[in-house]
């Protein structure tokens, strides 16, 4: 059983009271009066509730001594992380100059009722490049190259691929120079539309050239139903766009390529054609982080003895980006400190601080008399006098900033021609600092494993390490190794509402886990990582409710299912789906009954689907579920009458 720290005083408040009075009738038996009314018997019960606070103060002492065993080991606490995400800068019109934004660009939410807004900043410089259309070159399946642009000028109508489309035909658009990171507006204009294709989801892929393949560019808006009829298509084009030599013309080039359809898929049985052509920048997207960057901060002045600490002004210090740096004045300059995790290896000359970064403390080197009486330092020692300062970092960070897609919304700093702002995606990473209570509860965890990927519960505790951002982490035993199954954590764009690619995780991510676990796995261990598999499941159901709150109804009922079906935030205890639970029918109707005002549960009907494709099963009254695999909500039904 567990160790029970004594309690080193029990006595409390009544406890106190009445051993006063005890000792009041042995010592004045004069005293008879001991109602509450007394004046005597008010100064007792204050004292004894001064005690009372004392002994509480008391049997905290074991707690104390436990922390300072913790800090003897050097533990200290993890800093916040910060959440990132693009933002897309629209202009309020195609602009003949470029639009900088320089790095530390702020933006933010909308303030509420009862929130401060949260507010995020640019981290790169983000040049708007204006771009127009230079050339038109059409190109077959097998390469043939055909410079469309006289054509196109002289009013003909330019067919865009061969007269019976293939995959691998394209055409291309020879922009006047390279828009990376831009969002681009192609505007066509067409009199012959083409044939076979749906306008709803044409074979299509739009993609830009970074000087050694194409990339696709993410699509946000086509209204030419597959360039079938007049409209735009709005294009973000990746960082890498570059200048190159197609046809023998150099340009920044974006390709339109048809690409084999999917099973029932519609396919061209003729080529659209294009007769007007326009491009044009209109906005630019880059990253930004909740965040705010500190330059050239001064923290004091060394003293010139070892062991000196320099608070910083602004915590907690973010470390989730490049290292901090430590720089104290010379005659010749600025001298750098390089920020070490201790001081253990280091050498009498070496200029290594330690940064405390939830306390937002630089500590130096220390000096420790040894047996003998020498002096041992452990790194050098700041002359008297010298300045110090920390030319960058950055603070801020927090859960706070794990915000839905669409929420980013204001342009808090003042830049011209910019109109609007807005996130395609949520932002997400964001990750509270870590408490001292949580430490109490991953210091034994950690004090075991001792860096050593052993057991399913090790390659958890480093996995949450390597990436404390992760929602969920489970490690699986396979032949001869483990499969450690990792899911990041999302921000739904409607209550509970998660769309199927927020759930998969970036391949930095997978990296991250798979680099830190290698290092520390045993030899000879197979390690995989990998996101789990996805079970869909769709529930239709019908209930029975008042007329007059059937809307309603219908609403907090697909909010149930969506919050009970969560991967994520789901389950009976709303702490995720456990990898490998069953659905059973009967909890889904409870889920249903307990919805306020519903009257009857009159169907309820599963389904197995297929997050990808959206293809369904047949009905079943439980659906199974592997070990390394969650439930995920699809396309729920419910109807009220």
């Amino acid at each position: 059983m567990a160790l029970r720290a004594p309690n080193l005083d029990d006595r409390r408040f009544q406890q106190l009271v009445d051993e006063a009075k005890r000792y009041v009738q042995q010592s004045c038996p004069e005293w008879t009066d001991h109602n509450v009314s007394d004046p005597g018997v008010t100064l007792i019960e204050t004292f004894a509730h001064m005690v009372d606070q004392l002994v509480y103060r008391l049997n905290r002492v074991p707690e104390k001594n436990y922390l300072a065993f913790l800090d003897l080991l050097g533990v200290r606490l993890f800093p916040p992380t910060a959440a990132r995400t693009d933002v897309t800068f629209w202009l309020s019109a195609p602009q003949q100059e470029t639009v900088l934004l320089p790095p530390g660009t702020e933006v933010a939410t909308e303030a509420g009722e009862n929130a401060e807004p949260v507010v995020f900043a640019t981290i790169d410089a983000l040049p708007i490049v204006p771009s127009r259309l230079g050339r038109l070159v059409t190109r077959t399946a097998s390469g043939e190259h055909t410079d469309r642009t006289r054509d196109l000028a002289d009013g003909k109508d330019v067919p865009c691929f061969q007269h019976r489309p293939v995959a691998g035909d394209a055409t291309l658009f020879g922009l006047s120079t390279a828009v990376p990171r831009c969002a681009v507006v192609v505007r066509l204009d067409s009199r012959v539309e083409g044939v076979g294709v749906d306008p709803r989801q044409p074979p299509l892929l739009w993609e830009a050239w970074d000087g050694q393949d194409w990339v696709p560019c993410l699509t946000d808006e086509d209204t030419t139903g597959g360039l079938n009829r007049p409209g735009e298509v709005v294009l973000h084009v990746p960082a890498g766009h570059a200048e190159s030599v197609i046809a023998g013309q150099r340009a920044g080039w974006l390709r339109c390529r048809v690409v084999e359809p999917r099973a029932g898929q519609p396919f061209y049985s003729e080529s659209p054609t294009v007769r007007e052509a326009e491009v044009f920048t209109a906005g630019g997207t880059t990253t930004v982080e909740h965040a705010r960057v500190e330059t050239d901060v001064p923290v004091g002045e060394s003293g010139g003895v070892p062991g000196e600490t320099f608070p910083l002004p602004v915590v907690p210090v973010l470390l989730d980006d490049e290292p901090v740096v430590v720089q104290t004045s010379t005659r010749d300059g600025w001298r750098d400190w390089t920020v070490v995790p201790d001081f253990g290896a280091s050498r009498p000359d070496d200029r290594h601080v330690v940064l405390d970064a939830s306390a937002g403390e630089i500590l130096f080197p220390p000096a420790v008399r040894e047996l003998d009486g020498t002096l041992r330092r452990y790194g050098a020692v700041p002359t008297k006098g010298a300045v110090i300062r920390v030319p960058r970092y950055r603070t801020g960070g927090g859960r706070a900033g794990n915000v839905a897609r669409g929420a980013i919304s204001v342009l808090r700093s003042s830049v011209p021609y910019v109109a609007e702002v807005v996130n395609r995606e949520a932002a997400i990473g964001g990750v509270d600092a870590e408490t001292v209570d949580e430490a109490k509860v991953r210091v034994p965890n950690q004090l075991r494993v001792q860096e050593r990927a052993v057991t399913a519960a090790d390659h958890e505790l480093i996995t949450r390490q390597a990436v404390p951002s992760l929602a969920r982490v489970r490690c699986l035993p396979v032949d001869g190794g483990a499969r450690v199954l990792v899911v990041p954590d999302a921000v739904a764009d409607q209550q509970d509402r998660l769309r199927f690619e927020q759930l998969v995780p970036s391949d930095e991510v997978l990296d991250t886990v798979a680099r830190h676990l290698d290092e520390r796995r045993l030899l000879g261990t197979r390690l995989i990582v990998e996101p789990p598999r996805y079970q869909g499941i769709t529930v239709v159901a019908r209930l029975v409710a008042p007329e007059t709150v059937a809307a309603r109804v219908r609403e907090e009922a697909l909010a149930a299912l969506y919050r009970y079906l969560n991967p994520l935030r789901g389950g009976p205890d709303g702490t995720g789906w456990e990898f490998g639970r069953p659905v059973q029918f009967g909890e889904i109707f409870a889920v249903l009954q307990r919805v306020p005002d519903v009257s009857l549960v009159s169907e309820v009907r599963m389904f197995p689907a297929n997050p990808l494709t959206g293809e369904r099963g047949a009905p079943i009254e439980r659906l199974d579920v592997a070990p390394n695999a969650l439930v995920f909500s699809h396309q729920h039904q419910v109807s009220t009458s």
